[in-house]
């Protein structure tokens, strides 16, 4: 409202009023901007969480650069273009789908993270893990320009993934002892958009360097692993609250025994984890059924990002700075902006009402693609990566914290492991069957069906989530009129 004229007040000119509308319009974001980094200040959460929270959310300011470097999206992309003309288009196509596929076959291991480090202290073990993950990122700068190189290099990242697949089982079992349940959401939506951001930031200083200069992945690569191990030293100072009693609930048998890394107890840890899964699943219905109707949504999820890859370079022929935009960094940068409203969502509800709502983000941005495909239209594939991202803000959270809702708290490890292990199952899967309906469709001009045919798949996944949601809040209902009490949302644990 402009300002009223007094004697001594002349009347605002058009420059005043243009001036004072031009701070209004920057100082409302500057306001926006301030408030959301304040809510991640230590303050806003009770005393007794601030000191391990502050030094667990620093430390993620710098341990996902070196995650950034084989972000499957971005690593996908560098590796399509680096070795085109250096190797077989089919073998380089293969690699690119492995590549983007590491991220979750690797967590096929799960249950051996969780097996290893039963009983253990989690800090240090976790600790351990993102300082193989660092060594094996830098070590890929090593690798040569051909064949021998390429296979090197996958090899390398799938190993990578498979450390990483240990830090990202055990965490969550930090997360639930050292925060509440009614905290526990925010935090890790805190985490995830820190590592949204950095894991943007990581891709985008990739795609920049190679646009440069193609072979600058040998300074690159060991520079991000470099930052990652300073947020290690970091992170290693955050104290696990209940460890003690932690590690006695899992070695009293009601987690099963720990094991050590000589092969044969490695094997033996293997088939006792496969009868742990299935015991999990045999025990708990509804979890059974959770778990099948994430195995059908995650199928065509994970089907979608070699083809994307693939295409982008085939049919685009996009930079390295421009198809890592889309693969990685345009979802990274939206995820900060989605989470908090999933974090609100997660918090009032069961992770199956979160994932009947949530699924159709997927769905919604595989159907893009498709169109994108049909129209030639490198914008409508842009759009796709947008709400990517408003997708991947939601599952980081119902991924770490979704199982939190079934399992009992000295199972938590094997729980998640059990939907890490599923998840690695369909990564392995899914990517190759998107290869192989890729390398059949593409070359008869109908590359355009791969991304029909995932967003089929999605659709009857999310179907599957609303008709669990039904059937949850009618038990719910029976359970309030049993006891007289009005329905509510069920406490973790509460689904068994």
């Amino acid at each position: 409202m402009p300002a009223p004229e007094t004697p001594d007040s002349p009347a605002e000119t058009p420059a005043d009023v243009a001036l004072r509308h031009g701070r209004a319009a920057i100082d409302l974001p500057l306001g926006i901007l301030r408030a959301t980094v304040g809510s991640f200040h230590p303050k806003h959460l009770p005393p007794l969480l601030r000191a391990t929270y502050a030094r667990e959310l620093v430390s993620w300011l710098f341990l996902p650069f070196m995650l950034g470097a084989i972000e499957g999206g971005t690593i996908a992309i560098v590796v399509k273009k680096a070795f085109t003309g250096a190797v077989d288009p089919w073998a380089l196509n293969l690699a690119v789908t492995i590549l983007t596929a590491a991220p979750n076959f690797a967590n096929l291991t799960s249950f051996l993270w969780s097996a290893a480090a039963r009983g253990r202290p989690k800090v240090p073990f976790i600790s351990g893990l993102q300082v193989a993950t660092s060594i094996l990122v830098a070590l890929v700068a090593a690798m040569p320009m051909n064949a021998a190189g390429l296979w090197g290099a996958v090899i390398l990242i799938g190993l990578a993934r498979t450390t990483w697949t240990g830090v990202i089982t055990l965490r969550t079992a930090v997360w639930r002892n050292n925060y509440p349940k009614a905290n526990r959401a925010s935090i890790a939506g805190r985490m995830a958009t820190v590592q949204s951001i950095v894991l943007a930031a990581a891709g985008w200083i990739v795609g920049f360097a190679m646009d440069a200069n193609p072979v600058s992945f040998r300074v690159a690569f060991p520079m991000l692993a470099a930052v990652g191990l300073y947020g290690n030293q970091i992170y290693r100072k955050v104290r696990l609250r209940g460890q003690k009693r932690l590690a006695r609930a899992e070695l009293q048998g009601r987690a099963g025994p720990s094991f050590t890394l000589h092969p044969v107890s490695m094997g033996r840890a293997l088939v006792r984890s496969g009868r742990e899964m299935w015991t999990t699943l045999d025990e708990d219905r509804h979890y059974r059924q959770f778990m099948w109707w994430m195995s059908v949504f995650g199928f065509g999820n994970l089907m979608l990002f070699a083809p994307l890859a693939i295409y982008l370079n085939d049919r685009f022929e996009v930079s390295y700075l421009k198809g890592i935009l889309i693969n990685t960094i345009i979802p990274l940068a939206v995820m900060p902006l989605a989470i908090p409203m999933w974090a609100r969502l997660l918090d009032r509800g069961h992770v199956i009402e979160f994932r009947a709502v949530h699924g159709w983000t997927f769905v919604a941005a595989s159907a893009c693609m498709w169109l994108g495909a049909l129209a030639d239209s490198l914008l409508l594939f842009e759009i796709a990566s947008v709400i990517l991202g408003l997708g991947f803000a939601g599952g980081v959270l119902a991924w770490n914290l979704g199982h939190h809702d079934f399992a009992p708290a000295h199972k938590d490890g094997q729980y998640m492991a059990v939907h890490v292990t599923l998840n690695g199952l369909r990564g392995l899967l899914a990517p190759i069957a998107a290869y192989l309906l890729y390398e059949w469709l593409a070359p008869r001009g109908h590359a355009a069906e791969v991304f029909l045919i995932c967003t089929a798949v999605n659709v009857i996944g999310v179907l599957g989530f609303i008709r669990m949601r039904k059937e949850l809040r009618r038990e719910r209902a029976r359970r309030a009129a049993e006891a007289g009490e009005p329905a509510t949302v069920p406490s973790a644990g509460e689904a068994n």
